[in-house]
């Protein structure tokens, strides 16, 4: 599966690549912003995106947004360390996408059980 990781905590987007290019059945790429993610989306095509959505330049729901115009049903696992400030559109996310959320700090066991159960429903 091809994982597209948009975060702009550079640190935090090695390790996520990190984790996941472990388990051997992910082709991860990455980006440090939302304007950024959408250009990576359009090359790279991804299966899922890990976002974050508090970053510069253009956020990760405005990002997502915009490449649901291209894929609607792009997998999506936002993550914040204030998932209620965004409620009610997260809300929408999970009953309209079946998007999965993380609140930060989260564990490496908690995101790949996202994964699996994301890459269970493909395969």
């Amino acid at each position: 599966m091809k994982v597209l990781i948009v975060d702009d905590n550079e640190a935090l987007t090695g390790l996520l690549k990190e984790i996941l290019e472990m388990e051997k059945d992910y082709h991860v790429n990455t980006a440090e912003d939302g304007e950024e993610g959408y250009t990576a989306f359009l090359r790279f095509d991804p299966d899922i995106i890990l976002t974050d959505i508090d970053m510069p330049v253009k956020n990760g729901l405005e990002m997502i947004r915009d490449i649901r115009k291209h894929n609607p049903e792009i997998k999506t696992i936002y993550m914040s360390a204030d998932l209620n400030r965004y409620q009610t559109i997260l809300e929408e996310e999970k009953t309209r996408y079946k998007a999965h959320l993380l609140n930060k700090p989260f564990t490496s066991s908690g995101m790949m059980g996202l994964f699996h159960g994301y890459q269970q429903e493909v395969g």
